[in-house]
């Protein structure tokens, strides 16, 4: 308690700065905290105009917008953590998603996981991106009850796609997730989509028409629970900053270089030094624009 006692009177202090141009003048020893304390203690998003600030696992977000615990084609899930924010782009993208994955055979719509805190930012603990409110998880699992109760969402499970730590696919995958997943890659808003290696190996191989969109998924350890969809900076969103684009053609060479080397992993010398860790994200390491983000009402 007494953690929170202080981190609500950081919060105190910051909202008695005057911001000025999206800035504030923040005060060293509130420059110096770490950021998920602050961020992770917002409960609401900022009444400011939809932005998002920075970049995917360094930012925040401005005026988010809460997707709906539950919707006609979807369920928010874990409510509890409280992330179910975003902008409004990537809350309009989940909606449509939704809608096309519900004209699947077996899917009544998509439970949704992570995607921001109420302000973005740092996060208490999982990710280290999802900051900007334009990263989303997308469960694995099929739905088949759209009326689930916040303690089922609790401790309902997806399910794993992956065999052979993600060389391949397992029994459970199905053409409908490729093509829920190939409906997400196919819209201009999107800039990649991370899955394991296997399932975008697997896509490779069943695809017979149109590619072009293949080379937005992109191999990525875990993620055969969900994939991860990450939009593009939106329009006019100057302060943001996007990622570099995939490269060229479709991914499908790296993909399979992905699964060698899970089946023959590399040798790695064992005297190699180990990496540092990455200082703490304070606030003061954080675009300027996120203290204001966190002192608005």
């Amino acid at each position: 308690m007494g953690k929170w006692l202080i981190i609500g009177a950081a919060l105190a202090a910051l909202a008695s700065c005057t911001p000025a141009a999206n800035t504030v003048d923040v005060p060293a020893r509130l420059s110096s905290k770490e950021a998920k304390y602050l961020f992770g203690a917002a409960e609401l998003p900022s009444k400011q105009r939809p932005e998002p600030f920075g970049s995917y696992a360094k930012g925040c977000v401005a005026g988010a917008v809460e997707l709906p615990e539950t919707g006609p084609t979807w369920q928010a899930m874990r409510l509890s953590r409280n992330r179910n924010w975003g902008h409004p782009e990537m809350i309009d993208f989940l909606k449509t998603l939704s809608a096309k994955a519900a004209a699947q055979p077996g899917w009544d719509g998509l439970y949704i996981g992570d995607i921001s805190q109420p302000r973005g930012g740092p996060m208490l603990s999982g990710h280290a991106s999802h900051q900007m409110g334009l990263d989303a998880d997308i469960w694995m699992l099929p739905p088949n009850d759209l009326t689930l109760s916040r303690e089922a969402r609790e401790n309902i499970s997806s399910i794993s796609m992956r065999r052979a730590n993600g060389a391949y696919t397992n029994d459970k995958w199905t053409r409908q997730h490729h093509e829920i997943i190939k409906a997400a890659a196919s819209d201009p808003r999107v800039a990649r989509i991370f899955v394991f290696p296997g399932a975008k190996v697997q896509m490779c191989a069943d695809e017979t028409g149109d590619r072009d969109w293949l080379r937005k998924v992109r191999p990525w350890w875990g993620h055969h629970y969900h994939f991860h969809v990450r939009m593009k900076c939106p329009d006019g969103a100057a302060g943001c900053v996007n990622q570099p684009p995939p490269p060229a053609g479709d991914g499908c060479k790296g993909a399979e270089k992905w699964v060698q080397d899970i089946l023959n992993p590399p040798k790695r010398d064992p005297n190699a030094p180990k990496p540092k860790p990455k200082p703490p994200l304070t606030l003061a390491r954080l675009p300027n624009q996120c203290a204001g983000v966190l002192m608005s009402e």
